[in-house]
């Protein structure tokens, strides 16, 4: 390969690992702490996001992925109101 292709490459690797640290580590003003209660079992998770409704839903979803198995009682598990939400500084 000839030089400037690969000083191409490398530019190219660090732009898209630039992008993605950014977006993964940018700002996200909103983060909190949701319980969820479902089938007799309870799950506490933590998430940030844009928008309050996006940490909701984020820590909701993570919390059913821990409590609830299977599409059916994953999605029922969605739909359960969290038994509490406590907003993280």
């Amino acid at each position: 390969m000839k030089k400037p292709v690969v000083w191409i490459a490398i530019l190219f690797a660090v732009v898209v690992l630039a992008a993605i640290a950014s977006s993964t580590f940018g700002a996200q003003p909103y983060r909190c702490r949701v319980c969820i209660f479902f089938d007799g079992r309870n799950d506490c998770r933590t998430a940030s996001a844009k928008t309050r409704d996006g940490a909701v839903r984020a820590a909701a979803e993570t919390a059913c992925a821990q409590i609830a198995s299977g599409v059916s009682e994953t999605s029922r598990c969605f739909n359960t109101p969290p038994s509490s939400v406590e907003w993280l500084k």
